[in-house]
This record gives C-alpha cells, sequence and structure tokens, in this order.
C-alpha cells in the first residue's frame, strides 16, 4: 500500500494554524460577490460552461508540460466527488439565485453544511465531540445574525427552495464523498477531472433550459462580465478549490466545512467594503459568534 505523503500526515491542529484556511475562506467569501457581478450579464448555467471551460484551458497545457501523475484507479471516485462539489454545489446556488432566492437565505440554507457533515461524519470513520456540536451550533446561529438584515422571503418560490436545498445536500455528500474515497491526488490533474466531468453533466442542462447557443450569443462582456469571469477561473475554481482539497486531505471533514460559516461574515464585510450595503452590531455579533464556533470545531481534539 501507498505511504501517505508527509502532508497528509500532518495533524489538523497544525493544518488550522497556518494560512490555508485563512485564504480559502477569503477566495471562497468572494463567490457571492462574483454572482453579483456575472449573473447580470449571463444565464448562470452558461456562466458556469465558461468558467469550467477557462479551468480547463489554463490548466491542461500546465498538467501536459509539466507530466502531472494520472491518478490510477481513482479517476471515475474524482469524476463523481467533482460533479457534486462543483456541477451540483455552483449550479444549485446560481440557478437559485436567479430564481428570486434571496442572498442571505442562500446563505443560511448552505450554511447548514457543517452540520449535515457532522451528522453524516461516521460514515467516513470520523468522531464528532461535544464541544465541537457546540461550535457548530454557535456557527450557524451566527450566521443567522449576519444575515438577518438582508434576510427576504419576496419573489420566493418552491423552485428557488428545491435549488438551494439541492446545493446544500450536494456539496455535503461530494465533501464525504472525496475525504471517503479519494482524499489524495494530484490536485492538478484531480481538478482537470472534476471540471471536465462537471461540464460534460451541465451542458445538456445548459442546452435545454437556456439553449446555449443563443445564451451565449446574449453574454454582455462588459469589464465587469470579463472580471468577474476571470476572477471565478484563477481565484475560486483553482485557488480556492485546490485550497479546499488540501484541507480536505489534511483535516476531518467536519472541521473543513465548518470553515464555510465564515464565509457569510466576510461575504457581508466585502459587501460594505464595496457596495456599501449595511453591516450593523447584529451582524458583527454574528461574526464574532461564528468564530468562536469554528474555534470549538477545529481545536485539538482530546
Amino acid at each position: 500500500m501507498t505511504q501517505p505523503s508527509i502532508a497528509a500526515q500532518t495533524t489538523p491542529r497544525h493544518v488550522f494554524l497556518s494560512p490555508i484556511p485563512l485564504f480559502f475562506v477569503f477566495l471562497w467569501s468572494t463567490g457571492f460577490i462574483v454572482a453579483k457581478f456575472g449573473l447580470p450579464y449571463a444565464p448562470p448555467l452558461t456562466f458556469l460552461l465558461l468558467r469550467f471551460a477557462g479551468v480547463l484551458v489554463l490548466l491542461v497545457p500546465l498538467i501536459v508540460l509539466m507530466g502531472a501523475p494520472w491518478p490510477r484507479g481513482k479517476v471515475g471516485h474524482i469524476a463523481v466527488a467533482g460533479v457534486l462539489l462543483q456541477a451540483g454545489y455552483l449550479a444549485g446556488v446560481w440557478c437559485a439565485i436567479k430564481a428570486g432566492m434571496p442572498a442571505g437565505l442562500s446563505a443560511l440554507i448552505v450554511g447548514m453544511q457543517p452540520i449535515l457533515t457532522a451528522l453524516a461524519a461516521p460514515l467516513v470513520g470520523e468522531r464528532v465531540l461535544p464541544r465541537q456540536w457546540l461550535g457548530l451550533l454557535f456557527g450557524i446561529a451566527g450566521v443567522a445574525l449576519v444575515v438577518a438584515a438582508k434576510m427576504s422571503l419576496v419573489g420566493l418560490g418552491w423552485p428557488a427552495l428545491a435549488l438551494c436545498g439541492g446545493a446544500l445536500l450536494s456539496i455535503t455528500a461530494g465533501t464525504l464523498y472525496q475525504k471517503r474515497f479519494c482524499p489524495q491526488f494530484d490536485l492538478r490533474v484531480g481538478t482537470v477531472i472534476q471540471f471536465a466531468a462537471s461540464a460534460v453533466v451541465l451542458l445538456p442542462f445548459a442546452v435545454a433550459f437556456e439553449g446555449l447557443t443563443p445564451a451565449l450569443s446574449s453574454v454582455e462582456w462588459t469589464p465587469r462580465f470579463i472580471g468577474a469571469l476571470a476572477w471565478s477561473v484563477l481565484a475560486l475554481s483553482i485557488g480556492a478549490i485546490f485550497l479546499l482539497f488540501a484541507l480536505i486531505r489534511r483535516a476531518d471533514a467536519t472541521q473543513v466545512t465548518s470553515l464555510l460559516y465564515l464565509t457569510p461574515p466576510t461575504t457581508a464585510v466585502m459587501a460594505w467594503l464595496m457596495f456599501g450595503e449595511a453591516f450593523n452590531l447584529l451582524g458583527i455579533a454574528g461574526m464574532v459568534l461564528a468564530v468562536l464556533g469554528v474555534m470549538f470545531v477545529v481545536a485539538k481534539k482530546t
């Protein structure tokens, strides 16, 4: 049996004392900002297909030139995990927002992922301590406080709820699946496999629901859209995903997903700085509670 790499043997507490989680939270939090910039200029599935294509255009030549190792015996598992983490999650959230789901409610629904992951932790041989359960409850309460001021049910219908709920289940299942069946693989090749599989899965839906050719011709290639697409390819689909995979291979799934509690507060601060959106004392209290919750979850197990 192949021995795990030194990086894979790093204990979770070492990972969470490194800059990796901070960079991951920052990059992941920009996803909602990208949606705000990109969705007005292209249908959601069309935007995502352009995003996936951009990743492949950049990484395929790189792995060929560098001779990156092919993950033998894991390609199918990596593809399945990718479809759940990329196609299922991103398409669900973006289409839900396009269908009228308020961003605050979307963040709250997807914010349930750490709790779902903890409930399913025994499936990947992990144990969740009482202290960690307390941290998970603190975290979701903090997210609720942060998004409370932006919560609205105006224009909300069952399709948007179903899409967002599906996204929640998809990213939870994808995280657990990858942790269980393929935590170790070359990040460059694995990312290409995952985004190629996700593009194949999304393509028929884009054709059926958006009429892909008309949708592509209707894309408005404004500076805002080009910037959003470039950031989503480089920072999110390559940078943030590489960091997520690195965390999944080094730490417990519950610990990794708890970092997502920090996404809504970080996004709220970004929206305040960039768009002047309100960020009140309730939001600050929610941020503190979310940070405290994550600290409880990622602290060294005893």
